[in-house]
């Protein structure tokens, strides 16, 4: 079966043509927004990739046009497919249908930790020797891919709480149908398509409401959003994970780092988290309860985690110049990123942060309010008023000491970085887009070469 794929180097389109691939499928695809890492990825395993939604890339007429979320009535490429009557379908419609149906699913939902934690638990069972199938939002270092199918019975899967498609508003992860089931968290986000909190708890209820009473949740014992959540009906064993006296698994960092993890009598059991900070602490944890839900030894998952290398942008070094570290993270909503400077506090050297609101909630201005708060463990702060922002970044943060330094475009920002950056600093910079290249052209200009504009 040809099949063709509109909006292919999304994260999760992306993997699914991989998927697609794997199962023996003829795959093309096309998008606009074609950057790495999913570009690389995609020429790597040989998938056709087209610019542009052209209609010519249509034709001759695949056998089915696999619709990506980002693409709505008036696209070119849509209106073709629904003017000439082609077969179409959503990406997670056609996954559940197709590659899902006859699987242990493990979803990993939740506004944030969602991707890190899927790789986790895909590198557990995959330590275990369990081989299992996986589709995440980003690249696990480990396997160098962001999905393959598998040859065992289960299937990890990062379950996006965004709509299907244009003709589907329903979330993607209604279509997965799990077994085994992790919620980390609920909160406010994706304001383009969700009124409010409670749109998004209703989804999340419709996706608890699939998971089988043989099944397992771990849910985060510690959020209102969630047992909010789950106080709406629940069908299905669950344990309740978190840092509060009331949890069933308790998790914490004790004085050396070192993540602790308590479970009811059990005597308690200590690792070193392969990623800093108490949310990582939270996502390895989770990770290690799902893959023991489906018969991996806590201390089988305990010995995976020393080996894991981590996912691409999510707190991915990527290189150092002058003497000065740059990292790239996916953080773009005030939680993550506190959560992920608090995480990088420790160290040597100064802190920069370096901030790209590109989310379309961030660019609607819904959490302007809380990013002072959420940048101020930051020794130094950077930020982009991009093109179409609406509301002024500078003023957002006004309340910052030392001010944070705007600037309108990318050239800009990488030399008010370069002027202030000294050996010893360490630069995360964080976007939900390739942010026009600024982690090459800071590299460039912190190693005194020519930057391009």
């Amino acid at each position: 079966m040809h099949l063709h794929i509109l909006g292919i180097c999304g994260t999760f389109m992306g993997g699914l043509a991989l998927l697609a691939r794997e199962a023996g499928h003829v795959v093309s695809g096309s998008d606009q927004g074609i950057y790495p890492p999913m570009s690389d990825m995609l020429a790597e395993q040989a998938v056709d990739l087209r610019a542009g939604y052209a209609p010519s890339h249509l034709q001759p007429p695949p056998d089915q046009v696999i619709v990506g979320n980002a693409l709505s009535r008036g696209n070119p490429a849509v209106e073709y497919v629904l003017d000439q009557g082609l077969r179409y379908t959503s990406g997670p419609q056609w996954l559940g249908e197709h590659l899902l149906h006859d699987r242990w699913v493990l979803a990993v939902s939740g506004t944030h930790g969602k991707t890190t934690t899927a790789s986790l638990l895909a590198w557990i069972l995959e330590y275990a020797g369990l081989n299992p199938g996986f589709l995440v939002g980003g690249v696990p270092t480990n396997f160098g891919r962001s999905a393959r199918l598998g040859d065992g019975p289960f299937f990890v899967i990062e379950a996006d709480e965004y709509d299907s498609a244009f003709f589907d508003k329903r979330s993607k992860f209604i279509h997965f149908r799990p077994r085994t089931l992790v919620i980390h968290n609920i909160e406010y986000d994706h304001a383009d398509i969700f009124p409010d909190l409670a749109a998004i708890q209703r989804q999340f209820h419709h996706l608890v409401r699939t998971v089988p009473g043989n099944g397992l949740i771990i849910a985060n014992g510690d959020q209102a959003n969630v047992a909010e959540t789950l106080g709406q009906g629940c069908w299905t064993p669950t344990l309740r994970l978190g840092t509060g006296p009331d949890c069933d698994w308790r998790y914490d960092l004790n004085g050396q780092g070192e993540m602790v993890l308590r479970g009811g009598d059990a005597t308690p059991l200590t690792a070193r988290p392969p990623l800093p900070g108490l949310h990582n602490a939270a996502n390895c944890a989770a990770a290690l309860l799902a893959a023991r839900h489906v018969g991996v030894p806590l201390s089988t998952g305990l010995d995976a985690l020393a080996g894991f290398r981590g996912v691409k942008r999510r707190l991915e070094l990527r290189g150092e110049a002058g003497g000065v570290r740059v990292y790239d993270d996916f953080a773009h909503h005030p939680t993550a990123i506190r959560a992920t400077l608090e995480a990088m506090r420790p160290g040597p050297g100064r802190l920069l942060a370096v901030l790209e609101p590109r989310s379309n909630t961030m660019r609607m201005g819904i959490h302007r309010e809380r990013l002072a708060a959420a940048l101020a463990p930051a020794d130094a702060v950077f930020a982009l008023q991009g093109k179409g922002l609406e509301w002024s970044v500078a003023d957002a943060l006004a309340g910052l000491t030392p001010p944070a330094e705007v600037a309108q475009d990318v050239p800009a920002l990488v030399q008010r970085i370069r002027q202030q950056a000294r050996p010893g600093d360490r630069v995360v910079v964080m976007s939900n887009g390739a942010f026009d290249g600024l982690h090459g052209r800071l590299l460039a200009a912190l190693d005194g070469r020519e930057v391009s504009a």
